[in-house]
């Protein structure tokens, strides 16, 4: 199905010729987008502690940060040009944001990291910069200008609190409207500037290093594997040298070692409670007049349910994982789940069988979904 918001291509095409590869410009990538949040709301969400914001401000020729929350007053006192607003995981607070984020699902939820919003004034940008990850860039209100480039000086500006580019020589210029979109690779230079007041949604996506999930592998298999045994050494002799590792001290060790085994299975495991955790600063909030077992079926059979923006949702075979915690569907479940899973949503009237009623109820309480259809 050829997708508008490719520009008229379908998903395939879109990944076997531009995704990873080159960039792709979107005019009209969706029409009539008047964004999915006004500054009052952003400035509001701004002030909030619990949500990642932050103003980046270039003052005569000198980057600065300041990170939230961020007071009305604040604000009050910045100049008329030359600052941004960045507010992260706009998706966890606006459901105008969620659904915006899963337009973007021909692509695995796994991947899929946040929305991003930035406001910014003329003049206003965070400088020439590279990301390591995918990213597309749509324009709500206002106007800004991308330039970029594929070869760049990776030197960067000395003493500056983010990572900008010293150098930068742009290769190519679009200048985006409201509905307008740019799909950017990793590794690919680009510096937005505001031509006038705007907002700029950056859906993001995550690619996490071979090292970053080579350590959280460590992490896992130090949870799943007993090590028991304490060195001993009775019947020692003396010591010629004290400073000397004993060679039975190496042995034991050698020994403990060798009982870190691990299956493919279980990297497929840690993956899915790796990649389903949410972030740190993220919490849920259980609903505060809690319904019975009995009542929350009733209200799920007429209203269906869905998943709470928070929730992240990925399985694998049999195994399924929410908030980082590992499921196993039974064959009955199965097909719901994936279905949940996959559209983070289940309609009114679905059949559940009475054991994954009980853990949706729970899921229910912990305040990870929610009766009612989604909020497009």
């Amino acid at each position: 199905m050829r997708m508008q918001l490719l520009g008229g291509l379908t998903a395939r095409q879109f990944l076997s010729q531009f995704w990873q590869k080159k960039p792709l410009l979107v005019r009209n990538a969706i029409s009539d987008f008047k964004g999915v949040v006004q500054a009052p709301e952003l400035f509001a969400l701004a002030e909030r502690p619990d949500v990642e914001s932050r103003i980046v401000r270039c003052d005569r020729g000198t980057w600065k940060v300041r990170e939230g929350p961020i007071s009305r007053a604040e604000l009050g006192r910045l100049p008329r040009s030359n600052w941004t607003m960045l507010v992260q995981g706009l998706n966890l607070e606006v459901p105008a944001a969620d659904a915006l984020l899963h337009r973007f699902r021909f692509l695995p939820h796994a991947r899929l990291d946040d929305v991003m919003v930035s406001y910014a004034v003329a003049g206003g940008g965070v400088g020439p910069h590279f990301d390591s990850y995918d990213v597309f860039l749509l324009q709500g209100e206002g106007r800004r200008r991308w330039s970029i480039a594929k070869r760049h000086d990776s030197a960067l500006e000395p003493g500056a609190p983010l990572r900008i580019l010293r150098r930068f020589a742009a290769e190519r210029q679009w200048l985006l409207g409201p509905g307008d979109m740019l799909y950017l690779p990793p590794g690919w230079a680009h510096d937005g500037v505001a031509v006038d007041p705007c907002f700029t949604y950056s859906i993001g996506f995550r690619a996490p290093s071979r090292g970053e999930i080579a350590r959280e592998f460590l992490g896992y298999l130090q949870e799943q594997i007993d090590f028991n045994g304490l060195y001993a050494d009775r019947g020692a002799a003396p010591v010629r040298h004290s400073a000397e590792i004993p060679g039975a001290m190496i042995e034991h060790a050698v020994a403990a070692v060798r009982n870190i085994r691990w299956r493919r299975n279980d990297i497929g495991q840690m993956l899915g409670r790796y990649l389903s955790e949410p972030k740190p600063h993220v919490a849920f909030s259980r609903p505060r007049r809690r319904l019975a077992r009995t009542q929350f079926a009733s209200r799920c059979r007429v209203l269906g349910l869905r998943l709470d923006a928070r929730s992240r949702m990925l399985f694998r075979g049999a195994d399924f994982f929410l908030n980082g915690e590992r499921i196993q569907g039974g064959a009955r479940s199965r097909s719901l789940l994936v279905r949940l899973a996959d559209e983070r949503s289940l309609p009114p009237g679905a059949r559940v069988p009475g054991d994954l009623a009980q853990l949706l109820h729970a899921w229910y309480l912990a305040g990870w979904l929610h009766p009612g259809e989604r909020d497009e």
